[in-house]
């Protein structure tokens, strides 16, 4: 089975319990990432075509529209309906105006330089080919426009990155497997973590998909990163 047909099933299967879960395993530090990273997405008065690349149950979405300049056109893309169903439930409730749709990272379905700001909420671990992902948001991404992407990370610092790897490789997988009957899937989310690349490498994997410019900032010792490409 292809990478990506696998971690479309998980999610599917974990969908139903997948917010209150990420929420209580993260101790819902992530929110607080989220609103840092909507900072950089929403900085300007202007209306915005933005696209939530691997959108999931729409939490990104949610935080990036209700920020989003009147005017401005917010989409989200996912390979998993599951967690898209949930994500138009709850962006229907809120009274969101978003547009959910399944869609491929890797062979996007818009026109090159569609969108003014593309936005990936922990999300690019997951993807099957991670540099033709990166191509294909270069070329959807209008001139200036930027990529954002908010991912979880291994610490540096010594200490940090122990208690880290007990947590995430001990108790997580015990936890969320109790909580969701799905134990494979919270063995998985943290061995992504750990085999997704450093800044060191992922920065120049963004360069070489055509983003001249690229910022990092770590955020809790480590545990979450953001990359901001810029599109000149």
């Amino acid at each position: 089975m292809a990478k990506k047909d696998g971690i479309r099933k998980l999610f599917n299967k974990i969908a139903p319990d997948y917010d209150r879960l990420n929420h209580i395993l993260s101790l819902n530090i992530d929110k607080g990432w989220r609103k840092k990273a909507v900072k950089q997405i929403v900085d300007t008065a202007a209306p915005l075509n933005i696209l939530d690349v691997a959108c999931g149950t729409g939490d990104f979405t949610l935080e990036i529209a209700r920020k989003a300049p009147q005017g401005s056109r917010l989409t989200g893309i996912d390979i998993s309906e599951g967690m898209l169903e949930v994500g138009r439930r709850k962006i229907a409730s809120a009274g969101i105006e978003a547009e959910l749709l399944e869609g491929d990272c890797e062979a996007l379905q818009y026109a090159g330089e569609t969108f003014d700001r593309i936005a990936v909420g922990f999300g690019v671990r997951n993807f099957e080919n991670i540099e033709p992902c990166l191509g294909e948001m270069y070329r959807v991404l209008a001139k200036n426009g930027k990529l954002v992407i908010v991912e979880l990370s291994v610490p540096s610092n010594r200490f940090m990155r122990w208690c880290y790897k007990l947590y995430f490789l001990k108790i997580l997988p015990v936890v969320g497997g109790m909580l969701s009957g799905e134990r494979g899937a919270y063995e998985y989310l943290p061995a992504s973590v750990l085999r997704f690349p450093g800044p060191e490498k992922f920065i120049p994997m963004m360069k070489n998909a055509g983003f001249g410019t690229v910022e990092h900032t770590s955020f809790t010792f480590g545990i979450c990163r953001m990359y901001v490409g810029y599109k000149g």
